[in-house]
């Protein structure tokens, strides 16, 4: 069965960082109860949010179309985290298996001083926050691993796939055990049965994350916001030094939640006003641009009069999945489909009878790897075309 891919991003961090305020800016909702002491949000708060996409501004620009679909990105804003919250304090399992049900976390660390907003732990100090979120993510997924370790040592009966996933196990409990998170296993060391395991375990230390060091609008829209972050940058080096999949290093996007806040209140006439005169621009799309980077999606398009939308899919996807992404049916008829390159297509200015004339239009069938903005049609037996 094919599903949609879904985009999930959990808004994580200790308590007073922002992560509230910077819910509502990124959803424009009034959402979430943002407030000077730890654990105004109980709950997840949930909302979705379109993914800012200049390539499907360019494709509706040229096909002019009656509907114009973006991807979308559903945010959660997640109670804040305090020390020893694995073993329950603050909020504890809520909001660390709050963190389970998301595909991916934006972490965000306070970088901002302010003396009108209490901190939890007293001072600011953005890598002693960072890690004690990575602590409290490694102790909790401790728990779990342990806990399938003797769930599954104390069965009378063992079999084959019991065994497979305490291989894995005990491999993740050694590298828990010394500080480091689970993703920073090299993938070399994983057989392709492992990652069924690995997927039901869910692991946090698991979930691809994007750094969001949250400063303060002057330092935003008139310092230099990667000196700030400088620390930061230099502890999540380390922290993934020993990884040798250089593609597991976290990115780190300065934000001014403040900045971001007050832009969302805006009309759009008024935002654009107000970006030209400080020459400075919003920072969301990168952080969702960046969320969905770290989570190995990427995206493909369908174009028509009626209807321009983009779409999301692992990388590595066939045309059978895209098909299946839009309708399951058009997987389960799938014949082939015709595939232009997203470049290609905007040099042309959208003349699909050009396009052909230059054999610009290929024929892919099954096997085809999906190239990130790849424009398709869909041939199916019996099922609507798109």
């Amino acid at each position: 069965m094919f599903t949609k891919t879904s985009l999930t991003g959990g808004i994580v961090g200790l308590a007073n960082v922002g992560k509230s305020t910077f819910f509502q800016a990124i959803t424009k909702s009034n959402l979430g109860n943002p407030a000077n002491y730890p654990f105004a949000t109980i709950d997840p708060e949930e909302a979705r949010v379109s993914v800012p996409s200049p390539r499907l501004d360019t494709l509706a620009e040229i096909c002019k179309p009656n509907k114009v679909i973006p991807t979308q990105l559903t945010v959660f804003d997640i109670a804040g985290l305090v020390k020893g919250a694995s073993k329950g304090d603050g909020l504890g399992n809520a909001f660390l298996s709050n963190i389970r049900a998301v595909n991916g976390l934006i972490q965000m660390v306070r970088v901002f001083d302010d003396h009108e907003i209490d901190h939890i732990e007293k001072t600011v100090n953005p890598v002693r926050d960072a890690q004690i979120v990575q602590d409290e993510l490694i102790l909790k997924d401790m728990e779990i691993v342990l806990g399938t370790i003797d769930h599954l040592s104390n069965r009378k009966q063992r079999s084959k796939e019991n065994d497979e996933v305490l291989a894995v196990c005990n491999k993740i409990i050694k590298v828990l055990d010394e500080g480091k998170k689970a993703n920073t296993i090299d993938e070399s060391e994983w057989k392709d049965s492992d990652y069924k395991h690995l997927r039901k375990l869910n692991l946090l230390t698991m979930k691809p994350s994007v750094y969001v060091a949250n400063i303060s609008e002057e330092d935003y829209c008139f310092g230099d916001p990667n000196a700030l972050v400088a620390d930061l940058k230099q502890w999540i080096q380390h922290e993934n030094s020993f990884n040798k999949n250089k593609n597991m290093l976290p990115e780190i996007v300065p934000v001014s939640v403040n900045f971001e806040s007050r832009l969302s209140k805006l009309s759009p006439e008024e935002q654009m006003m107000e970006l030209k005169t400080l020459e400075s621009k919003s920072a969301l799309p990168q952080v969702m641009t960046t969320l969905r980077r770290a989570l190995g999606l990427q995206s493909f398009f369908t174009v028509g009069k009626q209807e321009v939308r983009e779409w999301t899919v692992l990388k590595g996807s066939t045309p059978v999945h895209a098909a299946g992404v839009i309708h399951e049916d058009l997987a389960k008829t799938f014949i082939t489909a015709s595939v232009i390159n997203y470049d290609t297509y905007v040099e042309n200015e959208g003349n699909e009878s050009a396009l052909k004339r230059l054999g610009k239009v290929m024929a892919k069938g099954k096997d085809y790897i999906l190239q990130d903005g790849d424009i398709l049609h869909i041939h199916s037996a019996g099922a609507r075309k798109k």
